[in-house]
């Protein structure tokens, strides 16, 4: 497999449905998480380029991830709207990176978006809304 670029670790958090996906590496530039991951022949559609689905779901995760580097972290998200705008792509051998920012966490909804690009070039942008909960009387 090709090399991790460097400052970023192997996604620790696990996920019956992220294991088939994996693996994907994580690094932190508060307030950005980013998520990189090496596209892989499995990772493509019939035509040799990363499956849209597979952006989509990678920056789902980032988004919600993100919501944990804000100044005021919910305690929980769960994802209610998430737009992915695609228009570029990846091929195999590839690095896929997510930048993702929590633009605004309150106390019932946040708001995270993201930035995707292949080698540095631009593929897509995603955007996500929350519902968070937080403990009683937290802010």
């Amino acid at each position: 497999m090709a090399d991790i670029p460097q400052g970023f670790e192997k996604l620790t958090r696990k996920s019956p449905f992220l294991e088939p996906i994996g693996p994907i590496y994580r690094k932190e530039d508060p307030p950005t998480l980013i998520l990189g991951l090496r596209i892989e022949e499995r990772h493509t559609n019939a035509r040799g380029f990363v499956h849209g689905g597979l952006i989509s779901t990678i920056s789902d995760i980032a988004l919600g991830y993100a919501l944990q580097l804000h100044d005021t972290p919910p305690d929980s998200g769960v994802t209610v709207s998430l737009t992915t705008d695609l228009f570029g792509t990846a091929k195999i051998g590839d690095w896929l990176e997510v930048r993702a920012v929590a633009k605004r966490v309150g106390g019932n909804l946040a708001f995270s978006s993201a930035d995707v690009t292949a080698n540095d070039q631009p593929v897509a942008q995603a955007r996500a809304v929350f519902k968070v909960s937080r403990k009683m009387g937290a802010t």
